[in-house]
């Protein structure tokens, strides 16, 4: 008698419900049925509505703000803990609080690891995300982590714009390596923005270190929160003379402002995932789906079959 995986299921949570209908649609199984109750106090309840026993369970969930969105990822994993699902991998495309990874100023919470024990303790026995603001966030987990790079949707769609005189820009020093990694299979130059913030997500001056003139530059970051950093960058590129700015962000937080910042900013175009969804439309702001990445490497999981193939960064 041949052993056989158990099946999988996948579930969202009720932010993330239209990515995780295109994965399952991709994976090739119908989204799992879950409700929430609420309480007329604002408190929530999943439950599943069909037997997970013995499965793997996928839950997909982006965890960015409100908070909500995490409790109802924790509550999930811990319904589907008690209901003895056999493996619990918690789908997380964006991975919320990861900006705060470390101390930066003293009596402040390293909220990334917060998050890390507390989806462990929840009962989750796989992690899977992608493009981390901070790779080492990968050591706040005792259990799997399938790192995910958006580079391996991005690049095509880069290859596909023909652009001569191509250049990948950093929109601050740490993005650097993420910026080389693309030039490296673009073979392109690379420009690094270097700024200093007088407070958070206030610029006080950029500078740019490269040159850009008679450049087509493409920024690369894994986020985009206000936008004031890739305005900024793409005003002071086209007054240094490059012929062109896009961006590529893997998540579209898209806060405050933003979305009125990108329509008044040189950029030309802003291509993200969906890992977050939109607030609205915008003419500049193109998508490209991560649902057939996670799909795939999601079965690979399921079969146990190696997913270094899908790493190109």
């Amino acid at each position: 008698m041949s052993y056989q995986e158990p099946e999988a299921k996948i579930f969202a949570c009720s932010q993330s419900v239209y990515l995780a209908e295109q994965i399952a649609e991709k994976y090739g199984v119908p989204l799992g049925n879950i409700t929430f109750s609420t309480y007329s106090d604002g408190e929530f309840q999943p439950s599943f509505e069909e037997s997970i026993r013995g499965l793997r369970v996928f839950l997909v969930c982006s965890t960015f703000p409100s908070a909500d969105n995490l409790m109802e990822l924790l509550l999930m994993i811990d319904a589907a803990k008690r209901a003895s699902a056999r493996h619990i991998t918690a789908v997380i495309p964006y991975f919320g609080w990861a900006r705060q990874d470390r101390k930066d100023k003293p009596r402040v919470p390293i909220g990334a690891k917060l998050v890390a024990k507390l989806l462990e303790t929840a009962g989750a026995t796989r992690i899977m995300t992608m493009d981390l603001h901070a790779d080492q966030i990968q050591g706040f987990f005792e259990k799997p982590v399938d790192h995910l790079f958006a580079s391996t949707i991005f690049l095509p769609y880069v290859k596909s714009l023909n652009l001569e005189n191509l250049t990948i820009a950093s929109p601050d020093m740490g993005g650097s390596k993420r910026a080389y990694a693309y030039s490296k299979f673009l073979e392109s130059d690379v420009v690094v923005c270097y700024k200093q913030r007088k407070k958070a997500n206030v610029i006080d001056t950029m500078e740019l270190i490269g040159d850009v003139k008679g450049r087509n530059v493409i920024l690369v970051d894994d986020m985009i929160d206000t936008g004031g950093t890739l305005a900024k960058a793409a005003d002071v590129m086209m007054e240094k003379g490059a012929l062109s700015v896009r961006a590529i962000c893997t998540h579209p937080i898209l806060s405050g402002e933003a979305y009125e910042k990108i329509e008044n900013s040189k950029l030309l175009e802003l291509i993200v995932t969906d890992s977050i969804p939109l607030k609205k439309e915008s003419k500049k702001i193109r998508v490209v789906s991560c649902a057939p990445l996670f799909a795939e490497v999601m079965h690979m999981v399921q079969n146990n079959n190696s997913i270094s193939g899908k790493f190109l960064m």
